[in-house]
Order: C-alpha cells, then sequence, then structure tokens
C-alpha cells in the first residue's frame, strides 16, 4: 500500500497485472509555466478524463494536472467491474432522498453503464469488455436480503435482474461456497488501466491538455480559481477537484467526508482457457455479499483476477499474500495450491453511508468523490454530470447535491481508530449471523 503524501508518491505506475499486461507508454510532459484556460482538473482518472474528454468536445480550453500517470491511482487498479447503482443500497437512497430522487439517481447509474460501454466503442478503447454480473449470499439471510433487494430493483426500477437458485448458479459457477445468485445482465467487467488510457487519449484527441508528474500543491480560490504546482500555475475560470482518496489536505472540508480504505487484487497464474472457462462458465464478474467482500473474475489471458480483504488503518493485513491465497481457495478449492503471480493495493474512497458524494464548494469550484468501491461507471458519470454543470445544465448534479453528507466522527487524527473499530464489529456480523 502507497502511502497518500505526494512526497512519497512514485510517478511509475504501480506493479500489478494490470499495469504488465498493456504496452509501456512514454509519460506526458509535465507543467512548465503557467497557464489560463477555462477548466483546471485536478486528477487523471475516470471522473477527471471523462469531465475534460466532455468538456473539450464541447470547445472549452481543458488542462489536467495528474501527479503521477493516467490510472496511477484507484482508476488504473480497481477490480475492473462496470456496476449499475452506487456504493449503497437503493433503500438507503430513499431512505436520504425518498423514493423519487433514488428511482432518479439509480436510472442515472445505468447511465453511467451505458456511457462507459459507448464510449469503448465510440473510441475503439481495447479494453476487454464482457457483459453480466452477478452478486452471491454465502448465508441465508444475506440470500432472503439479496432476494428482497431484487424484487424490489425489478419491480419498483424496472430492472432486469434474474434470480438463479443454487444448481442454477453452479452451472455457471463452479463453487460451492454460495447459495444463488442475484443476475445483472447490463453491467459488466474490463481492464480498467487501459480503458482509463483509452480515455486519456480520447480526451486529447478531443482537445484537453494533460499534464503528468505534476502534483497540485495548493488549490486558490481567490480572486479566482488556480491549482498550485510546484513548476506553475493553471489559472481557471472552474475547477475540478477529482482527486478522490488522495486529496492529501487539498480540500480539508471534503476530505473529512471520506476515509480512504485499502483493498487488494491478485492474479493468477495464466490457467488456460479450458480450466478457466470451468470456473465462470459464461465469462461473468462476480461479488459476494459480506461486507469485507471478495470479487472475482477471469482476464482475458484465462487467469482468475480475485480481490478481497480491507484495510481500514491505512496499513495492508499481516502475511497478505497468505490470506490472499485461501481467501482465493475457499471459493475455488479445485485451485488449491494455485499461486498468486500477481498481488497489489490501493486506496478507495468511502463515505459514511457508501452514497456518492457530487457537488460544487463555491460556484466555480466543483469536486466528486465517495464512489466507495463502486466508481468505474459512477465516476465516469460524475465527470459528464459536472461537465455538464459547468457548460450551464446543472440539473443532474442538483439531485447528487440533494444527498446528505455526514463527516466521518474524530477528526483528522481519531476517524480512523473509530472506523477500524466498526469494521471489527461489522466483519464479526459477517461471521455470526
Amino acid at each position: 500500500m502507497e502511502p497518500t503524501s505526494p512526497e512519497w508518491q512514485d510517478p511509475a505506475l504501480p506493479s500489478s497485472w494490470y499495469a504488465a499486461s498493456v504496452p509501456s507508454r512514454p509519460p506526458l510532459p509535465a507543467l512548465d509555466g503557467d497557464a489560463h484556460v477555462d477548466v483546471a482538473i485536478l486528477g487523471g482518472g475516470f471522473t477527471g478524463l471523462s469531465a475534460a474528454l466532455e468538456l473539450a468536445g464541447k470547445g472549452l480550453r481543458v488542462t489536467v494536472l495528474e501527479a503521477c500517470q493516467v490510472g496511477w491511482g484507484a482508476s488504473g487498479r480497481n477490480g475492473g467491474q462496470v456496476l449499475s447503482g452506487y456504493g449503497c443500497e437503493v433503500d438507503t437512497l430513499e431512505r436520504l432522498v425518498g423514493p423519487q430522487d433514488a428511482r432518479t439517481l439509480f436510472d442515472f447509474s445505468r447511465q453511467g453503464v451505458a456511457l462507459v460501454r459507448d464510449r469503448i466503442v465510440r473510441h475503439a478503447i481495447d479494453c476487454h469488455w464482457v457483459a453480466g454480473h452477478a452478486s452471491v449470499p454465502i448465508r441465508p439471510r444475506q440470500a432472503r436480503s439479496l432476494r428482497a433487494a431484487m424484487d424490489a430493483l425489478v419491480q419498483r426500477y424496472d430492472y432486469p435482474m434474474q434470480w438463479w437458485d443454487q444448481a442454477t448458479l453452479r452451472s455457471r459457477l463452479d463453487s460451492p461456497r454460495y447459495l444463488g445468485a442475484m443476475f445483472d445482465p447490463l453491467s459488466g467487467h474490463l481492464h480498467p488501466l487501459a480503458y482509463v488510457q483509452g480515455l486519456a487519449d480520447a480526451a486529447r484527441s478531443a482537445g484537453a491538455v494533460i499534464h503528468e508528474r505534476t502534483p497540485v500543491l495548493e488549490l486558490q480560490r481567490h480572486p479566482h480559481p488556480a491549482l498550485r504546482t510546484a513548476t506553475g500555475t493553471v489559472h481557471a475560470a472552474q475547477v475540478l477537484i477529482a482527486g478522490n482518496a488522495l486529496l492529501d489536505n487539498i480540500a480539508p472540508e471534503l476530505e473529512r467526508h471520506i476515509m480512504p480504505v485499502g483493498t487488494y487484487i491478485g492474479a493468477t497464474p495464466v490457467l488456460g482457457a479450458e480450466r478457466a472457462r470451468a470456473l465462470i462458465r459464461n465469462d461473468m464478474a462476480v461479488s459476494d455479499t459480506d461486507w469485507v467482500l471478495d470479487y472475482f473474475r477471469l482476464s482475458h489471458d484465462h487467469r482468475v483476477l480475485f480481490g478481497g480483504g480491507a484495510s481500514y488503518s491505512s496499513r495492508p493485513p499481516p502475511g497478505l499474500a497468505g490470506v490472499m491465497q485461501r481467501r482465493l481457495w475457499r471459493v475455488f478449492p479445485q485451485l488449491h495450491g494455485v499461486p498468486l503471480d500477481y498481488l497489489w493495493g490501493g486506496y478507495v474512497d468511502i463515505t459514511t453511508h457508501r452514497a456518492p458524494h457530487w457537488g460544487r464548494l463555491t460556484p466555480d469550484i466543483y469536486f466528486a468523490q465517495g464512489y466507495s468501491g463502486h466508481g468505474v461507471a459512477a465516476a465516469n458519470l460524475a465527470g459528464q454530470v459536472i461537465a455538464e454543470a459547468i457548460a450551464g445544465q446543472a440539473g443532474r448534479l442538483e439531485v447528487f447535491e440533494r444527498l446528505p453528507q455526514q463527516a466521518f466522527p474524530g477528526g483528522r487524527r481519531m476517524r480512523t481508530p473509530l472506523l477500524v473499530a466498526t469494521m471489527a464489529l461489522l466483519r464479526l456480523r459477517d461471521l455470526v449471523w
């Protein structure tokens, strides 16, 4: 796990199967001197690049400042699952904003998945898209809850979910661990680093300027917004803050609403097409419903990509490789003894209720954060929604702004220990219920 402070950041892409499976790219030039643009964007991940693509396509002058390389953070090393919805369930959205806005927000999330698929086609991004995702319960109470959630989505949200009993699931997923599945045919999975690099290429082709290896040191707010770096300042009419878990005190009023959480992914050796497809016959992505969940899928070169575990203390768990291998073997006993060729981690940013946190700090400073581990489609959507607002059409953003937000208790010093204690109780709940 990498520290978040910029002075510790290695600008090279972290070691992962994702980084090893795409062609190397020369870094884009760092900022050198001052610039004056219409929109300055902090962060070269899904959110920032999505916004840059949209805004440059509208003819605006856009500059993106990325501290390391495009996709260096969560956008280039996540589980690759492209899902409708958000990090929270729809009943949480209904509790926060009522049923009408909850339905609207969920429909927006469907647009986010469609947006990703459209961009893959429109910009010819070679990122190995595969449709299909299954949420799988381990315990009877989880199966009952998941079935009720599916019924709500089908009946009240007109979403085409399918319920698979244990036998049907086993015909697609060769694991004895699960009791059934809620199958989503519209969600799917992709190679996230290949996708984010393709998104950067599309944004540059539209006219956006991207500076890599250019960490932002300060958000200047008056008299006009600007992003100050060690090598120059980008002055802008409007600014988008899209640093998520890696802001490092750039905007303290945003950071107190999110918590960086470590999560980890491993990749097996190449298993061969026949052996890999015997594990997941329809090539869908899968995630279980534990609070500290496992999620997994096949890669295009016939590996198992297996994610799981979480660290709420900014340190990886002791014996991480062994822990991840045992979790993999618990799901697929037939892989017992198969090691992990790669193992990597990174931070996701969670909110207290796992709902997204998007909006405006001032009339000319926008932000999006709080994807809570559910960000591939949502972050692409956020960039588009904020680009619309910058261009004068803020209707969709205003719905997100109606989501109430709560800061994590304990302040900068105590919020992590309090969260660690809370997560320990939730892990215990998963074990005993």
